[in-house]
């Protein structure tokens, strides 16, 4: 049985693409794979991958062993290392820590974004963990005592914020959860406020509108000597626009 690969529970995915560049956050430009889950806990108001989101496209997820979604990932990148960005939907919710145990023995990192409203152990094995807890224009409200546990659970993996900010009320609210979490680098983005319907990638993007926000959160981030935060932009938009894959 030694060559047979274990059997655990599915991945449900969404997509996996790339290489391309990590678009947002801490790791902005750099080289990556990306592996979207399939199925959130949220609903953000302005949700940019709703097909890796809403039940109604639960038949486009595939489930899948945690060495074939490696096997695919190795497929991409030529089998040589690179960054591979968990994404989704919320991919905590999903099993992957024997998927990143399987990276990490052939020399992968492993980054992942999550609202942090689901907490796993496997956390303290990311590179990088990226909490996005969603402002106020998301209509989400966070559960500050599993965002906390999502903290407690990466241990000494290194955790970022990462809060996109559409309109003033959105900022207040970021400096306040910065003041929380004082520890926490944080790095800041405008929101797309043109996202596209689930299935339509070539649906136009108010650049000019994402440009403007993107001054507007500079200049009154200066303007408040925030001289801790990071303000990026989301780079994919600004190159690709809504398409996916890229």
């Amino acid at each position: 049985m030694g060559g047979i690969p274990a059997v655990t529970d599915p991945v449900r995915v969404s997509e996996i693409f790339g290489p391309t560049i990590q678009g947002e956050g801490a790791l902005i430009g750099q080289p990556t794979v990306f592996v979207r889950t399939g199925g959130c806990d949220y609903r953000c108001s302005w949700c940019d991958s709703l097909h890796a989101v809403d039940a109604e496209y639960r038949h486009t997820w595939a489930p899948m062993q945690p060495a074939d979604v490696m096997a695919e990932v190795a497929r991409l990148s030529g089998d040589r290392p690179i960054l591979v960005t968990l994404s989704g939907g919320n991919p905590a919710i999903q099993p992957l820590g024997p998927l990143i145990g399987m990276g990490h023995a052939r020399g992968y990192r492993f980054a992942m974004e999550t609202q942090g409203s689901v907490a796993r152990d496997w956390f303290a094995d990311l590179d990088m963990l990226v909490l996005s807890p969603k402002p106020p224009s998301s209509g989400m409200a966070v559960d500050w005592a599993a965002f906390d546990a999502c903290r407690a659970a990466a241990g000494d993996a290194p955790t970022v914020l990462k809060i996109v900010v559409f309109d003033e009320a959105d900022y207040h609210w970021a400096r306040e959860v910065a003041a929380r979490y004082p520890s926490l680098a944080v790095y800041l983005q405008p929101g797309n406020h043109t996202p596209p319907p689930p299935g339509d990638d070539t649906a136009v993007v108010d650049q000019a509108g994402i440009d403007a926000r993107m001054r507007w959160l500079v200049d009154r981030v200066v303007a408040d000597g925030w001289f801790a935060a990071t303000v990026l932009p989301q780079l994919h938009v600004t190159l690709w626009g809504n398409k996916r894959g890229v």
